[in-house]
Protein backbone atom coordinates (compact mmCIF):
# COMPACT_ATOMS: atom_id res chain seq x y z
CA UNK A 1 0.00 0.00 0.00
CA UNK A 2 1.37 3.37 -1.03
CA UNK A 3 1.90 5.98 1.64
CA UNK A 4 0.62 9.48 0.99
CA UNK A 5 3.18 12.17 1.66
CA UNK A 6 2.14 14.33 4.64
CA UNK A 7 1.25 17.98 4.11
CA UNK A 8 3.83 20.60 5.00
CA UNK A 9 1.98 23.63 6.19
CA UNK A 10 2.68 26.26 8.81
CA UNK A 11 2.32 25.24 12.48
CA UNK A 12 -0.24 28.00 13.04
CA UNK A 13 -2.06 30.80 11.23
CA UNK A 14 -2.89 34.42 12.02
CA UNK A 15 -4.55 37.50 10.57
CA UNK A 16 -1.80 39.63 9.02
CA UNK A 17 -3.76 42.52 7.54
CA UNK A 18 -7.26 43.97 7.37
CA UNK A 19 -9.05 46.34 4.99
CA UNK A 20 -12.54 47.71 4.53
CA UNK A 21 -14.68 49.53 2.01
CA UNK A 22 -17.89 51.47 2.69
CA UNK A 23 -19.90 52.86 -0.23
CA UNK A 24 -19.77 56.62 -0.69
CA UNK A 25 -23.51 57.16 -0.23
CA UNK A 26 -24.46 57.67 3.41
CA UNK A 27 -28.16 57.06 4.11
CA UNK A 28 -29.64 58.60 7.28
CA UNK A 29 -32.75 57.30 9.02
CA UNK A 30 -34.78 60.12 7.47
CA UNK A 31 -34.54 58.40 4.08
CA UNK A 32 -35.89 55.16 5.54
CA UNK A 33 -38.78 57.04 7.12
CA UNK A 34 -40.01 58.01 3.65
CA UNK A 35 -41.37 54.48 3.15
CA UNK A 36 -42.25 53.23 6.66
CA UNK A 37 -44.22 54.66 9.56
CA UNK A 38 -41.66 55.07 12.32
CA UNK A 39 -39.32 57.67 13.78
CA UNK A 40 -35.62 58.35 14.04
CA UNK A 41 -35.87 57.91 17.80
CA UNK A 42 -37.54 54.50 17.42
CA UNK A 43 -34.93 53.23 14.96
CA UNK A 44 -32.04 54.39 17.17
CA UNK A 45 -33.57 52.94 20.33
CA UNK A 46 -34.39 49.59 18.72
CA UNK A 47 -31.22 49.07 16.70
CA UNK A 48 -28.69 51.78 17.49
CA UNK A 49 -28.48 52.64 13.79
CA UNK A 50 -28.10 56.29 12.82
CA UNK A 51 -26.85 55.92 9.25
CA UNK A 52 -25.87 53.19 6.82
CA UNK A 53 -24.09 53.02 3.44
CA UNK A 54 -25.81 51.99 0.21
CA UNK A 55 -23.87 51.03 -2.89
CA UNK A 56 -24.18 52.69 -6.28
CA UNK A 57 -24.44 50.69 -9.52
CA UNK A 58 -20.65 50.89 -9.87
CA UNK A 59 -20.03 49.65 -6.32
CA UNK A 60 -20.64 46.01 -7.12
CA UNK A 61 -19.89 43.07 -4.83
CA UNK A 62 -16.67 42.50 -6.80
CA UNK A 63 -15.66 46.18 -6.89
CA UNK A 64 -16.14 46.67 -3.15
CA UNK A 65 -14.27 43.44 -2.44
CA UNK A 66 -11.31 44.48 -4.58
CA UNK A 67 -11.05 47.82 -2.76
CA UNK A 68 -11.13 46.18 0.67
CA UNK A 69 -8.75 43.42 -0.39
CA UNK A 70 -6.17 45.84 -1.75
CA UNK A 71 -6.04 47.56 1.63
CA UNK A 72 -5.76 44.23 3.48
CA UNK A 73 -2.93 43.01 1.25
CA UNK A 74 -1.03 46.28 1.69
CA UNK A 75 -1.61 46.10 5.45
CA UNK A 76 -0.22 42.55 5.51
CA UNK A 77 2.90 43.65 3.65
CA UNK A 78 2.78 40.93 1.02
CA UNK A 79 2.39 40.91 -2.76
CA UNK A 80 -0.82 39.93 -4.52
CA UNK A 81 0.97 37.06 -6.25
CA UNK A 82 1.55 35.40 -2.87
CA UNK A 83 -2.19 34.95 -2.31
CA UNK A 84 -2.97 31.25 -2.73
CA UNK A 85 -6.66 31.32 -1.87
CA UNK A 86 -9.59 33.73 -2.08
CA UNK A 87 -12.67 32.96 0.02
CA UNK A 88 -15.71 35.23 -0.37
CA UNK A 89 -18.66 35.09 1.99
CA UNK A 90 -21.78 36.74 0.58
CA UNK A 91 -25.51 36.24 0.10
CA UNK A 92 -25.94 39.15 -2.30
CA UNK A 93 -24.00 38.13 -5.41
CA UNK A 94 -26.82 37.44 -7.83
CA UNK A 95 -25.00 35.26 -10.34
CA UNK A 96 -25.37 31.62 -9.35
CA UNK A 97 -22.16 30.84 -11.20
CA UNK A 98 -19.28 31.54 -11.58
CA UNK A 99 -18.24 32.38 -8.05
CA UNK A 100 -17.48 36.08 -7.62
CA UNK A 101 -14.26 34.99 -5.87
CA UNK A 102 -12.81 33.97 -9.23
CA UNK A 103 -13.42 37.44 -10.68
CA UNK A 104 -11.88 39.08 -7.62
CA UNK A 105 -8.82 36.80 -7.70
CA UNK A 106 -8.26 37.59 -11.38
CA UNK A 107 -8.72 41.36 -11.11
CA UNK A 108 -6.45 41.57 -8.08
CA UNK A 109 -3.75 39.81 -10.09
CA UNK A 110 -3.23 36.67 -8.01
CA UNK A 111 -1.30 33.82 -9.57
CA UNK A 112 -4.23 31.44 -10.17
CA UNK A 113 -5.32 31.33 -6.55
CA UNK A 114 -7.97 28.85 -5.46
CA UNK A 115 -11.18 30.89 -5.33
CA UNK A 116 -14.68 30.10 -4.11
CA UNK A 117 -17.77 31.62 -2.48
CA UNK A 118 -19.51 30.49 0.69
CA UNK A 119 -23.01 31.29 1.93
CA UNK A 120 -23.20 31.38 5.71
CA UNK A 121 -25.02 34.65 6.26
CA UNK A 122 -23.81 36.78 9.13
CA UNK A 123 -21.52 33.99 10.34
CA UNK A 124 -19.79 33.85 6.96
CA UNK A 125 -16.63 35.68 7.97
CA UNK A 126 -16.03 33.20 10.80
CA UNK A 127 -16.59 30.29 8.46
CA UNK A 128 -14.16 31.74 5.92
CA UNK A 129 -11.56 32.47 8.57
CA UNK A 130 -11.71 28.87 9.78
CA UNK A 131 -11.34 27.51 6.26
CA UNK A 132 -8.37 29.81 5.61
CA UNK A 133 -6.67 28.68 8.79
CA UNK A 134 -7.09 25.06 7.69
CA UNK A 135 -5.63 25.76 4.25
CA UNK A 136 -2.52 27.36 5.74
CA UNK A 137 -1.89 24.72 8.39
CA UNK A 138 -2.59 21.94 5.86
CA UNK A 139 -0.17 23.55 3.41
CA UNK A 140 -2.40 24.14 0.38
CA UNK A 141 -1.80 27.91 0.55
CA UNK A 142 0.67 30.21 2.28
CA UNK A 143 -1.62 33.26 2.32
CA UNK A 144 -5.40 33.31 2.03
CA UNK A 145 -7.66 36.29 1.46
CA UNK A 146 -10.97 36.13 3.35
CA UNK A 147 -13.65 38.59 2.25
CA UNK A 148 -17.06 39.36 3.72
CA UNK A 149 -19.11 41.48 1.32
CA UNK A 150 -22.76 42.43 0.92
CA UNK A 151 -25.09 44.65 -1.08
CA UNK A 152 -28.04 44.10 1.22
CA UNK A 153 -29.77 47.21 -0.11
CA UNK A 154 -30.65 44.95 -3.08
CA UNK A 155 -32.44 42.56 -0.71
CA UNK A 156 -34.19 45.14 1.47
CA UNK A 157 -37.95 45.65 1.40
CA UNK A 158 -38.20 49.36 2.12
CA UNK A 159 -41.86 48.92 3.10
CA UNK A 160 -41.11 46.28 5.75
CA UNK A 161 -41.14 48.17 9.04
CA UNK A 162 -39.24 45.35 10.80
CA UNK A 163 -36.21 45.31 8.49
CA UNK A 164 -36.18 48.40 6.23
CA UNK A 165 -33.82 50.31 8.54
CA UNK A 166 -31.42 47.45 9.33
CA UNK A 167 -29.27 46.71 6.35
CA UNK A 168 -26.24 48.34 4.79
CA UNK A 169 -23.63 47.59 2.13
CA UNK A 170 -19.87 47.17 2.31
CA UNK A 171 -16.87 44.86 2.18
CA UNK A 172 -14.28 43.79 4.73
CA UNK A 173 -11.23 41.65 4.04
CA UNK A 174 -8.37 40.05 5.93
CA UNK A 175 -5.19 38.30 4.86
CA UNK A 176 -4.50 35.12 6.80
CA UNK A 177 -0.97 33.76 6.78
CA UNK A 178 1.54 31.55 8.63
CA UNK A 179 2.42 32.06 12.29
CA UNK A 180 4.91 30.56 14.74
CA UNK A 181 2.47 30.59 17.65
CA UNK A 182 -1.33 30.30 17.97
CA UNK A 183 -3.15 33.47 16.85
CA UNK A 184 -6.51 32.06 15.67
CA UNK A 185 -8.15 29.90 18.30
CA UNK A 186 -10.38 26.86 17.85
CA UNK A 187 -13.69 27.74 16.18
CA UNK A 188 -16.96 26.99 17.91
CA UNK A 189 -19.49 26.79 15.10
CA UNK A 190 -22.71 25.12 14.14
CA UNK A 191 -26.25 25.47 12.85
CA UNK A 192 -29.83 25.24 14.07
CA UNK A 193 -31.83 24.55 10.94
CA UNK A 194 -35.04 24.07 12.91
CA UNK A 195 -35.01 27.86 13.35
CA UNK A 196 -34.39 28.66 9.68
CA UNK A 197 -37.73 30.44 9.29
CA UNK A 198 -36.71 33.21 11.70
CA UNK A 199 -34.39 34.84 9.12
CA UNK A 200 -35.05 34.06 5.49
CA UNK A 201 -35.56 35.23 1.94
CA UNK A 202 -39.23 36.05 1.41
CA UNK A 203 -39.71 33.84 -1.68
CA UNK A 204 -37.47 31.72 -3.94
CA UNK A 205 -36.02 33.34 -7.05
CA UNK A 206 -38.13 30.97 -9.16
CA UNK A 207 -41.37 32.48 -7.80
CA UNK A 208 -40.26 35.88 -9.05
CA UNK A 209 -39.05 34.47 -12.37
CA UNK A 210 -42.28 32.59 -13.01
CA UNK A 211 -44.46 35.56 -12.12
CA UNK A 212 -45.94 33.92 -9.03
CA UNK A 213 -45.02 37.10 -7.14
CA UNK A 214 -44.37 40.60 -8.46
CA UNK A 215 -42.22 41.84 -5.58
CA UNK A 216 -38.49 41.16 -5.79
CA UNK A 217 -37.31 38.76 -3.03
CA UNK A 218 -36.08 40.38 0.17
CA UNK A 219 -34.74 39.40 3.57
CA UNK A 220 -37.26 39.15 6.38
CA UNK A 221 -36.98 38.11 10.00
CA UNK A 222 -38.88 37.46 13.22
CA UNK A 223 -37.23 40.14 15.31
CA UNK A 224 -38.09 38.98 18.82
CA UNK A 225 -37.19 35.34 18.15
CA UNK A 226 -33.86 36.37 16.64
CA UNK A 227 -33.15 38.71 19.55
CA UNK A 228 -33.76 36.03 22.19
CA UNK A 229 -31.68 33.46 20.33
CA UNK A 230 -28.78 35.85 19.74
CA UNK A 231 -28.66 37.14 23.31
CA UNK A 232 -29.02 33.89 25.21
CA UNK A 233 -27.66 31.19 22.91
CA UNK A 234 -24.83 33.14 21.30
CA UNK A 235 -23.50 34.31 24.66
CA UNK A 236 -23.04 30.61 25.45
CA UNK A 237 -21.21 30.06 22.16
CA UNK A 238 -18.98 33.06 22.86
CA UNK A 239 -18.09 31.60 26.25
CA UNK A 240 -17.32 28.25 24.63
CA UNK A 241 -14.91 29.99 22.25
CA UNK A 242 -13.13 31.61 25.20
CA UNK A 243 -12.90 28.23 26.93
CA UNK A 244 -11.60 26.56 23.77
CA UNK A 245 -8.87 29.21 23.49
CA UNK A 246 -7.95 28.70 27.14
CA UNK A 247 -8.62 32.28 28.21
CA UNK A 248 -11.14 34.19 30.33
CA UNK A 249 -12.97 37.48 29.79
CA UNK A 250 -10.27 39.15 31.89
CA UNK A 251 -7.70 38.22 29.22
CA UNK A 252 -9.69 39.89 26.45
CA UNK A 253 -8.82 43.28 24.99
CA UNK A 254 -11.54 43.53 22.34
CA UNK A 255 -15.00 42.10 21.61
CA UNK A 256 -16.13 42.15 17.96
CA UNK A 257 -19.59 40.61 17.57
CA UNK A 258 -21.63 40.61 14.39
CA UNK A 259 -23.13 44.07 14.07
CA UNK A 260 -26.79 43.03 14.07
CA UNK A 261 -28.31 45.28 16.70
CA UNK A 262 -26.76 47.43 19.43
CA UNK A 263 -29.23 46.02 21.98
CA UNK A 264 -28.02 42.50 21.19
CA UNK A 265 -24.41 43.65 21.54
CA UNK A 266 -25.05 45.36 24.87
CA UNK A 267 -26.97 42.34 26.20
CA UNK A 268 -24.14 39.97 25.23
CA UNK A 269 -21.62 42.23 26.97
CA UNK A 270 -23.75 42.05 30.12
CA UNK A 271 -24.32 38.28 29.92
CA UNK A 272 -20.62 37.58 29.34
CA UNK A 273 -19.75 39.99 32.18
CA UNK A 274 -17.05 41.66 30.11
CA UNK A 275 -14.72 43.91 32.16
CA UNK A 276 -14.77 47.64 31.50
CA UNK A 277 -11.31 47.53 29.91
CA UNK A 278 -12.63 45.44 26.97
CA UNK A 279 -13.22 47.54 23.85
CA UNK A 280 -16.57 46.65 22.26
CA UNK A 281 -17.25 47.19 18.54
CA UNK A 282 -20.42 49.17 17.86
CA UNK A 283 -19.80 49.94 14.20
CA UNK A 284 -23.49 49.29 13.52
CA UNK A 285 -24.33 52.89 14.49
CA UNK A 286 -22.98 54.31 11.23
CA UNK A 287 -22.66 51.20 9.06
CA UNK A 288 -25.84 49.23 9.74
CA UNK A 289 -26.05 45.44 9.51
CA UNK A 290 -23.76 44.33 6.68
CA UNK A 291 -24.04 40.58 7.38
CA UNK A 292 -20.82 38.80 6.36
CA UNK A 293 -18.95 42.12 6.09
CA UNK A 294 -19.77 43.38 9.57
CA UNK A 295 -16.97 41.77 11.61
CA UNK A 296 -14.02 42.68 9.33
CA UNK A 297 -15.45 46.18 8.83
CA UNK A 298 -15.75 46.66 12.59
CA UNK A 299 -12.25 45.25 13.10
CA UNK A 300 -10.80 47.62 10.50
CA UNK A 301 -12.47 50.64 12.09
CA UNK A 302 -11.30 49.80 15.62
CA UNK A 303 -7.71 49.51 14.43
CA UNK A 304 -7.93 52.65 12.28
CA UNK A 305 -9.29 54.77 15.14
CA UNK A 306 -6.84 53.39 17.70
CA UNK A 307 -9.59 51.92 19.86
CA UNK A 308 -7.83 48.58 19.32
CA UNK A 309 -4.19 47.92 18.55
CA UNK A 310 -2.02 45.31 16.91
CA UNK A 311 -1.48 42.30 19.14
CA UNK A 312 -4.73 42.72 21.07
CA UNK A 313 -6.68 39.59 21.92
CA UNK A 314 -10.17 39.74 20.41
CA UNK A 315 -13.25 37.56 20.63
CA UNK A 316 -15.19 37.53 17.35
CA UNK A 317 -18.61 35.95 16.86
CA UNK A 318 -20.98 35.93 13.92
CA UNK A 319 -24.55 34.63 13.88
CA UNK A 320 -27.50 34.80 11.54
CA UNK A 321 -29.66 33.18 8.87
CA UNK A 322 -29.68 29.42 8.94
CA UNK A 323 -29.50 29.76 11.84
CA UNK A 324 -25.70 29.51 11.82
CA UNK A 325 -22.94 30.77 14.08
CA UNK A 326 -19.15 30.85 14.44
CA UNK A 327 -16.96 32.20 17.23
CA UNK A 328 -13.23 32.27 17.81
CA UNK A 329 -10.49 34.19 19.59
CA UNK A 330 -7.91 35.96 17.42
CA UNK A 331 -4.84 38.12 17.77
CA UNK A 332 -5.43 41.38 15.91
CA UNK A 333 -3.04 42.23 13.06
Amino acid sequence: MAKIKPSKGAPYARILGVGGYRPTRVVPNEVILETIESSDEWIRSRSGIETRHWASDEETVAAMSIEASGKAIADAGISVEQIGGVIVSTVSHFKQTPAVATEIADKLGTDRAAAFDISAGCAGFGYGLTLAKGMIVEGSAEYVLVIGVERLSDLTDLEDRATAFLFGDGAGAVVVGPAKEPAIGPTVWGSEGDKSETIKQTVPWTDYRDGTVEKFPAITQEGQAVFRWAVFEMAKVAQQALDAAGITVDDLDVFIPHQANVRIIDSMVKTLKLPEHVTVARDIRTTGNTSAASIPLAMERLLATGEAKSGDTALVIGFGAGLVYAATVVTLP
